[in-house]
Formats: structure tokens, sequence, C-alpha cells
């Protein structure tokens, strides 16, 4: 890895081969394991480095998968160690119950953790990173001053990790797990299984990212999608985020693309970011004064932004373009309801209707609620009496 820093100095890495994942030993004022694999071999290549086992004081596990955790059970079987009982064991809260049950039974020391947590581990901090996806418990480790996460499968080099519903994985939280690193300043990866990432951390987590986007949306990897087609299904189906990201890309290549960027400000939008969307769509307006959909889009900006008179020219606008155009009849209605201007809201049959369907929802939920508490102080009664 060629990192100069007192983390590193005396840091080991044994790649995984076969059912067992790759071992990290942090070396320094004592040693922590992360990930002892699934090999009772590996604490005889501990001895043989020149580390002495007893000198182990904490292991972490980035999941609880057998090839990543099930050493744990090797290493407690050393017999100084079961005797001592000084290690600490740590993982996410959501690891196989068994795995604990097991843990407690035998008297050792569990510590869970959420995300988000700072572990001193063989005198040096490392952040907690929750990362679920591949499965529900998957944690990843950040050193910021070295810029470098041990991701265990959450990141691999050239994969990606598949998603196993058994232990609670799920590919919409895959995509929340790779942004937690995306927001990392990441340069190395130590990974789950593979030959470490130096330098170019950041594109192997982008390129993770991107794979899971892939399966979300359903896009074959031979299929040529281009960024905007992948935008497109991604924003059917409601991913925001992914949406902005993709538009990027394809911006990326094509800068001038109005669709992209007009695509993309409609996200911002939905995502709540209005001076952003305001700052693109001003830019395609520039070049496209009667574009109804931007002309709507600004309106509706406006309107997030709560400067609904403002709003009101650019709804206007797109009507007299498109008297049709549903979109800024509806905005334009909420602007004059939150104007306080009631009959001409009402004046506007799509905002009549949106907002009497949704007032009919509110009073049906509140109908049902209320039948609810009804039947429940009855039931009481009934037990009382």
């Amino acid at each position: 890895m060629k990192i100069e820093d007192p983390v590193f100095e005396k840091s080991m890495f044994l790649i995984g081969y076969g059912e067992s994942s790759n071992v990290y030993i942090l070396a320094g004022d004592y040693l922590t394991i992360v990930d002892p694999g699934n090999d009772y071999t590996v604490f005889t290549e501990l001895e043989r480095l020149g580390f002495n086992p007893l000198d182990i004081k904490k292991v972490v596990l980035t999941h609880g998968h057998r090839d990543h955790c099930m050493g744990v059970f090797e290493l407690l079987r050393y017999p100084p160690i079961y005797e001592n009982k000084q290690i600490e064991i740590i993982n996410h809260e959501g690891g196989p119950l068994e795995f604990k049950k097991i843990l407690e039974e035998q008297g050792f020391s569990l510590t869970q953790v959420k995300g988000g947590e700072t572990l001193e581990l063989s005198g040096f901090e490392w952040e907690v990173i929750h990362t679920p996806g591949h499965t529900i418990d998957g944690i990843c480790l950040y050193n910021e001053p070295t810029k470098t996460a041990i991701t265990g499968d959450t990141v691999l080099p050239h994969a990606m990790a598949d998603v196993d519903k058994n232990a609670g994985g799920r590919l919409d939280h895959y995509l929340y797990g790779v942004k937690q690193l995306l927001k990392k300043d990441v340069e190395n990866i130590l990974p789950g299984h593979g030959v470490p990432v130096a330098g170019d951390g950041k594109i192997a987590i982008a390129q993770t990212y991107e794979g899971v986007m892939m399966k979300v949306a359903e896009i074959e990897p031979e299929s040529k999608t281009t960024w905007m087609e992948g935008a497109t299904l991604l924003a059917e189906k409601g991913l925001l985020e992914e949406v902005v990201y993709c538009c990027d890309k394809e911006l990326a290549l094509k800068p001038e693309k109005l669709s992209a960027s007009q695509l993309k400000a409609f996200a911002l939008n939905d995502m709540g970011r209005c001076e952003e969307a305001i700052e693109i769509l001003d830019q395609i307006l520039a070049k496209q004064a009667e574009n109804v959909h931007a002309l709507t889009a600004k309106g509706h900006a406006l309107l997030g932004l709560q400067k609904f008179n403002e709003s009101l020219k650019y709804f206007d606008e797109a009507l007299a373009i498109d008297p049709e155009i549903k979109e800024a009849q509806v905005f334009k209605g909420m602007a004059l309801y939150f104007l306080g201007k009631y009959d001409d809201a009402m004046d506007i049959e799509p905002f009549r209707v949106e907002f009497m369907d949704r007032f009919k929802d509110q009073i049906d939920q509140r109908q049902q609620q209320t039948q609810q508490d009804d039947n429940t102080a009855g039931e009481g009664d009934t037990n009382e009496g």
C-alpha cells in the first residue's frame, strides 16, 4: 500500500482463499483482527509473522457471513484465550442471533454497533459506517487520516457482491450503504476479498454504486444503456439521487444536452433542492424561453421556496403557451391557495379535483381512526363490565 502512517507501520494483510475472507491485522498498542476469516490456520500464520495471539484484544466483523466470522470460534478455542476471556468481539446489532448466543454462552464480551461510532482499534480511531445491502448487518471501517476504508463485501475490486436476502440483504439498502461511503474521502480500499485498492478507492466505490443502480433499474451490463436512459428508468422508481448522479454522468459526456439538465432539475426540485434546480432551469430558459416544462419547473421551485407570488408568473407563462398542461394548473392553484386566494384557486378545475381528492382521503383516514378508537373503547367497556 505504501502508506506511511503509524496505522500501517506494523499491520498486515492476509489474502483470503477458498471459503475464507481476507484477514486484516491492525498492529499498534495491541492487536485487532478485522474479519478472522473461516480458517483456523490464520492463527498459525500470526505466529509465523511474529505476532502473539495473546496480544489480540479486539475482533471486528464486517458482517455475519461464515467466510468472514467463523474464524472467531477457532480463536476462542485457543486455551489461554478461552481461559482469560479478554477479547472483545465487535459486530453490527443486526448480526446473526445464533452468533451472539454462542458468544454469550461461552462468556465472551460482544459489543454491538449501529453505525456512526468511533472505535479505538490498536490505538487508532476508525469510524463505523453502516453499509447494509449485501447483508443487513454490513459495516465498513474508515480511518480518516489515511483515507482508508475496510469494506468487507460492500465494495470489492472489479466485482459486486450478491444480495443475500436470507441475511436481510436488499438492493435499495445497498444503494444507501454505498452512498455513505461516497460521502467520505476514500483513497484506499481494504476489501473482504481480492487485492487492496491503493489510490483509486473513490473509483472502486463509484463502480459499485453504478453496479447496484444497474441492478435496481434491471439493466443488463451488455445492454449499452446510456446514462440518460438509466436516469429515466431510475426516475420511474423514484430514486432521485441516482437520477441526479446519472444526469451528471451524461452531462460530463455531453455538457449541452438540455434534456439531461432538465431531468436533473426536476429531480432536484422533488428532493427539495429548489435553489440548485432554479440555477439549472435559468440556463435552460436562457436558451429555450418557451419551454413549458422548464417554466413549470421553475414555478414549482419558487413554490418550494415559498415565493408564491413569483411562482405565478412562470405558471401563467407556461399556460399561455399550453393551456392544457395539468401540472402548471395544479401548482398555480396551490400558489393561489397559499396566498389566501381560495376562490381563485378553486376556479382551477385540476387543482380543485386534486385538492378534494386529498381532502377526501384525509377525511376517510380520520373516520377510520375514529371508528377504531370507538371499537377499542367499546371493547374496554365490555371487559370492564
